[in-house]
């Protein structure tokens, strides 16, 4: 195993040939993590998948909408792949996560978990990836890892986004993964120490569904995973279902408020306002639940939308990602959001 010293060299011929601005971010970030997170913080990043928008607008994809500082959507990238992949293989014992760039000659693995002999490193992005610091229990990821199936195999895509400080992960049309259940058991991973605290990465929020921001299609969506939640036993619910929505339009001023006046924008797409929005969403859950009531201190059903400023898309065209959650991963206070990785009070301790 390599020692510290050869692992900080090698950090640096790896970005002896990085431009400036890249350079100085990856000096910064050095300075801030340990010399065996350096080392992995060289882990190469997948491209974008620049057909991933035109199929969002046809179809709903399910997948993870990450929240990151601004400017740090590299590292959160890294961060991202690395818990997903300690986190994904125990879930399902026929299933390994690959993440899908534009080009299927550079696909790219998630990091996992090697055993035996190797115990310690993580399995390869590529065949020049390096290696990274062990999170989690070998003795855990060892049975999912023997039973991975091949023609199992699940691909992601990394979507191009127009705001910063977003990352879009999105699963194919036909893939069936809980990704409500994943970021459920990145919480309970990191409750347990089996995942450190993320650095970069401030909230990862479980994209059930998605679909064009239209009443018809918004209603349809939400009625279809109110029903789902209601048919999971693990969900119990009191009479009346106390509900509430949450609604994020992350980049809509950015991109098109600079272009068109907000009538206009409105005029192309009422479901920006967020009366409409909540009207549609609570005509939604009532047709599920008839005798269901907003509360929005402790809901039992938390509906939430997130706005996707998705990148090279029709102007006018809006999609919409929809989720269903208990109340365990959101927070109400001051305003509905899933739950943060890292507790708030913790990470403004950390930048005093």
């Amino acid at each position: 195993m390599a020692s510290a010293e050869e692992v900080v060299k090698d950090v640096g011929r790896a970005i002896e040939e990085e431009p400036v601005g890249e350079k100085r971010e990856r000096e910064e970030e050095a300075e801030a993590l340990a010399p065996w997170e350096q080392h992995a913080s060289i882990i190469s990043i997948p491209r974008f998948d620049y057909t991933a928008p035109s199929s969002l607008l046809h179809h709903s994809h399910s997948g993870f909408l990450v929240t990151c500082g601004i400017k740090r959507e590299k590292s959160a990238t890294k961060e991202v792949m690395s818990i997903l992949g300690k986190v994904l293989l125990p879930i399902g014992e026929d299933k390994a996560e690959v993440l899908k760039s534009s080009d299927a000659s550079k696909r790219q693995k998630l990091c996992g978990q090697e055993t035996g002999e190797d115990e310690g490193k993580a399995v390869p992005l590529n065949a020049d990836a390096q290696e990274t610091g062990e999170n989690s229990s070998v003795e855990d990821l060892k049975p999912a890892r023997e039973s991975v199936s091949e023609e199992h195999k699940s691909l992601m895509s990394l979507v191009k986004l127009t705001k910063s400080g977003l990352l879009l992960f999105t699963f194919p049309v036909d893939n069936s993964t809980d990704t409500t259940d994943i970021v459920s058991r990145i919480f309970q991973f990191m409750e347990s120490g089996a995942l450190k605290a993320p650095v970069w990465c401030h909230r990862i929020f479980p994209v059930q569904a998605t679909c064009a921001l239209t009443e018809k299609e918004l209603q349809e969506t939400v009625s279809k995973l109110v029903q789902r939640f209601v048919d999971d036993k693990q969900n119990t619910l009191s009479k009346p279902v106390k509900f509430a929505a949450g609604y994020h339009r992350r980049g809509v001023e950015e991109t098109k408020g600079k272009i068109q006046k907000a009538s206009e924008v409105l005029a192309q797409c009422p479901l920006l306002d967020r009366t409409k929005c909540f009207e549609t969403v609570a005509a939604g859950v009532k047709a599920i639940v008839p005798d269901s009531v907003v509360d929005l201190k402790s809901p039992e059903l938390c509906v939430l939308v997130e706005l996707l400023p998705l990148s090279r898309i029709p102007n006018g065209s809006y999609v919409a990602a929809v989720s269903v959650l208990p109340h365990r991963l959101v927070s109400t206070k001051p305003k509905l959001v899933i739950k943060p990785l890292v507790a708030e009070t913790k990470q403004k301790k950390g930048k005093n």
